[in-house]
């Protein structure tokens, strides 16, 4: 203590050393900061701006203020008045999603599990023809096709009418994204797991599923973007408004501007957007994890 004192330049030295050292900032770093913000706002303003104009008071909407003076939550109310089958749409809505996961990631898990590690004749042609559909847009072409079909076997108008065509269209997509989850899985464990005895539902059960649970949870949430926002095929399937969804209906039911003013369209859309943005809320950590570890590898 007494030679740092009598020589300060010993005492500056040791402090220098003992302080740790910061690192500059790269203008890559700030740049690539700065690009993330921006799309980050890009994408959550124009939805606290709807958010905000949900519970202004009319007067206030057209004000061009952001923040309103009175605040108005009587919109939401609005919409189950003026639309008396809101409630059941919402319900039309759930049931239809749920549907198109459940039985388009079962059969997703089934086929992605065969084209990555069963042996299989003809494997490559199918995984080829899967890919192949992808440049064909699909959903407009057969439009036409489905509405022939549901109308012969009398399911227009109808849930399940609604569901066939959704995890149809939704197959190819959820096989590519199952396939890639799997194919991450060495084929050593699925092998010592043959020699211990175990039978290709046991591995796909008790050591592949457990092991994709991120990947999984992708799939989830790829299908629940398709299913929630669908407008093109259930539109056309459906005419009565008590078997629609609720994205149909709510695109339907504004007469013009009239009663229908920014405040209350904005309630409506936030009610159809509010449980795609809470699932996912519950959900981005294994969703961010699924993409780290590939999930998306065709």
């Amino acid at each position: 203590m007494e030679i740092a004192k009598a020589f300060p330049a010993i005492r500056q030295r040791a402090t220098a050393i003992a302080a740790p050292r910061r690192r500059p900032v790269r203008v890559a770093t700030i740049l690539l900061h700065v690009t993330i913000i921006l799309f980050c706002l890009i994408i959550i303003l124009p939805l606290v701006w709807v958010v905000i104009m949900s519970v202004k008071s009319d007067v206030d909407a057209y004000t061009g203020k952001l923040w309103p003076e009175n605040f108005d939550f009587t919109h939401y109310g609005y919409v189950f008045e003026h639309i008396p089958t809101a409630i059941q749409n919402y319900g039309n809505t759930i049931i239809v999603t749920t549907s198109t996961i459940v039985l388009a990631g079962a059969c997703a898990v089934l086929a992605g599990y065969v084209l990555a590690h069963l042996r299989l004749p003809g494997k490559n042609i199918v995984f080829m023809v899967i890919v192949a559909s992808l440049f064909f847009p699909t959903r407009l072409v057969s439009v036409i096709g489905i509405f022939q079909i549901q109308s012969k076997l009398g399911l227009l108008n109808t849930i399940p009418g609604l569901i066939l065509p959704y995890v149809t269209l939704s197959l190819v997509v959820s096989i590519l994204v199952m396939r890639g989850i799997f194919e991450q899985i060495s084929a050593e464990i699925l092998d010592a797991a043959k020699i211990d005895g175990a039978s290709s539902w046991r591995i796909l059960t008790r050591i592949l599923l457990p092991l994709t649970v991120n990947g999984l949870v992708v799939l989830i949430i790829i299908n629940f973007v398709t299913a929630w926002g669908e407008y093109l095929l259930a539109v056309t399937l459906t005419n009565d408004q008590s078997v629609r969804t609720l994205e149909v209906v709510l695109a339907t039911s504004f007469g013009g501007f009239g009663d229908w003013t920014w405040p209350r369209t904005a309630a409506v859309y936030v009610m159809a957007i509010t449980p795609g943005i809470v699932g996912f809320a519950f959900v981005q950590r294994w969703y961010m994890k699924g993409l780290l570890e590939g999930a998306l590898k065709v």
